[in-house]
């Protein structure tokens, strides 16, 4: 009766079983041809994407790591630019304080000879006056005495009265 029923649907038995034996047997070479195939891409395609991202993660951490060995090295760059500038600083110091001090040392120099040149000056200015003076007074003693005196006794008598005068005003 069940044979009947199904008949009856319009189902032929005999048609369903080999309909059904050619769908095990698609379904068994489509497995063995298609499906191990397909499977195993599909395997190793996660494979490939594992590894890539594994190889991702590793250049991200090259990155990380490249990105904090430049940081380190610009930090070291501007640790040495400073210390270069800090040298720089300390030489333009030096430069300028040895210029200062040979300057110094120039002007005093300077100031030495110019002493010296008015010393000099002073000392032929006054041996000039002397014998202006010593002249001046033998003459001027020729006229008061109205005779000629031994000029050799007068200038010593001179340079000996200009000697004293000269002590008394240094003393």
């Amino acid at each position: 009766m069940l044979l009947l029923g199904v008949t009856e649907l319009g189902i032929n038995l005999p048609s369903l079983v080999a309909y059904l034996v050619n769908f095990i047997l698609l379904l068994g070479i489509l497995g063995f041809f298609a499906y191990k195939p397909l499977m195993r891409m599909l395997d190793e395609r996660t494979e490939r994407i594992r590894e890539s991202l594994e190889a991702a993660d590793r250049a991200r951490e090259e990155a990380a790591s490249a990105q904090e060995a430049i940081q380190e090295q610009i930090d070291e760059a501007r640790r040495e630019g400073q210390r270069i500038m800090d040298q720089t600083r300390e030489a333009a110091e030096r430069f300028r304080t040895e210029e200062m001090d040979k300057a110094r040392q120039e002007a005093e120099a300077f100031v030495e000879r110019a002493k010296a040149d008015i010393a000099r000056e002073r000392d032929t200015a006054l041996q000039e006056v002397r014998a202006s003076f010593g002249d001046l007074a033998i003459t001027a003693a020729e006229r008061v005495i109205r005779s000629s005196l031994d000029r050799t006794a007068h200038e010593s008598l001179i340079n000996q009265v200009l000697e004293e005068g000269e002590s008394l005003r240094r003393g």
